[in-house]
């Protein structure tokens, strides 16, 4: 059972309290709006603009590159971790823009 549905099982089981059944159309009402501004954050917002600069940067580079060379090789990424870098690689790993080679102990990275 969802919250919302709790919510109105208790108002309907206690429909004879009206503080009762005012909270859990507050509560219900909290709910619906907190499904509605379901809208990217900030954050997601700027790693969506940092995920084109580390595609566009893979095509410009044109071979498999190591984090730390993407990041040292692209402007647009100086001053990003390499944790970040990473993190959104395997975004774009997963949604298959990407693709991750194994040479020794480097991991390396290009477009697909």
């Amino acid at each position: 059972m969802t919250k919302k549905e709790m919510y109105g099982f208790i108002a309907t089981l206690l429909a004879d309290n009206e503080e009762v059944v005012d909270f859990c159309q507050h509560q219900i009402d909290l709910l619906d709006a907190r499904k509605a501004s379901t809208g990217l954050s900030k954050t997601q917002k700027e790693n969506l603009g940092i995920l084109e600069d580390i595609k566009m940067s893979l095509r410009n580079i044109d071979v498999p590159v190591t984090v730390t060379d993407l990041i040292n090789l692209s402007p647009a990424l100086h001053g990003l971790t390499n944790q970040k870098v990473s993190a959104l690689l395997r975004k774009l790993m997963a949604e298959g823009a990407v693709e991750k080679t194994i040479e020794g102990k480097k991991a390396l990275f290009s477009l697909v």
